[in-house]
């Protein structure tokens, strides 16, 4: 692993990302990669997947299971799958492992490959460098970005999702275990998007309401020149600052971009939002960081 500058530390100021190619070893990547097979291989589909339905109360209540099964994720390990990847009953028309789309949002937490990685001493190291007093992980995900279908993820702020007070307290590790390029699906980024503050919001809408979160807010609207790609090897590691401006666009490619990912909030003198979709449960309060 490259020892991290104070030139570089300053330039993550100026643009609200830096890119740490080779942070990580070929085999931490690949023992990742593994690692997410065997969870796939065991993998139960949601029920919420698996139902036939016919009437407009019933495709209200698979919604519904579908956004509780999304909202209760934070602490435990769940999938979610591209779009049309499964017929009414909930069978695979394509093999299951190039059907799933993320798996979320705990995997830091429960898995011993995910914790070990997420709490690696480079990664401890890392946050020292940065300044940071008592990071805590608020959650991670696995990102498959399938060949040919794996979605386009639209220009949005890491911080609409994860809120906090103040903001510029959410800081995302983005770890490439497969090289990602423009052609497979690379990160975007406008360069110093950071220092405005957000537009939207997404919220927990209120109980009874058929949506689980709703958008407070609009986002603006980018030009696609103010955009510059980041491709990165395999093992390559993006900081991301929670306001950065960011997206991905379709992997229309052959060759998959997965990526692991985890979100880390400064905790000293910072309030978490009560409205953020996920919230620290009695089972895993956000764990530290540091070890």
């Amino acid at each position: 692993m490259a020892f991290v500058t104070q030139h570089q530390i300053q330039k993550f100021h100026e643009d609200g990302f830096l890119v740490l190619e080779h942070f990580f070893t070929a085999e931490e990547c690949d023992s990742m990669r593994n690692q997410i097979q065997r969870i796939i291989a065991e993998m139960e589909v949601p029920p919420h997947c698996r139902t036939e339905f016919s009437t407009k109360e019933e495709e209200q209540l698979r919604a519904q299971g579908s956004s509780d099964y999304f909202l209760t994720s934070g602490d435990k390990i769940r999938f979610f799958f591209e779009k049309g990847v499964l017929d009414e009953r909930g069978d695979f028309l394509i093999p299951k492992e190039k059907s799933i789309s993320k798996i979320g949002h705990a995997l830091h937490a429960y898995d011993p490959v995910f914790k070990q990685i997420t709490h690696s001493s480079k990664v401890q190291e890392l946050g020292r460098k940065l300044g940071l007093e008592r990071p805590v992980v608020v959650q991670s995900m696995y990102i498959f970005k399938q060949p040919g279908i794996g979605g386009e993820v639209t220009p949005h702020q890491d911080a609409t999702f994860l809120h906090t007070e103040p903001l510029g307290r959410i800081l995302g590790f983005w770890i490439a275990l497969e090289d990602a390029r423009q052609e497979n699906g690379c990160l975007w980024f406008i360069p110093g998007s950071h220092t405005r503050g957000i537009t939207r919001r997404m919220v927990r809408a209120a109980s009874g309401t058929s949506t689980c979160v709703e958008f407070v807010g609009s986002e603006p609207a980018y030009e696609n020149s103010q955009f510059i790609p980041l491709p990165i090897s395999k093992g390559g590691l993006i900081l991301i600052h929670g306001e950065v401006v960011h997206k991905s666009e379709l992997n229309s490619s052959e060759s998959s971009r997965h990526a692991f990912t985890f979100h880390v909030m400064e905790a000293k003198d910072t309030s978490w939002s009560k409205e953020n979709w996920l919230q620290p449960t009695p089972e895993l309060p956000f764990p530290s960081l540091y070890t």
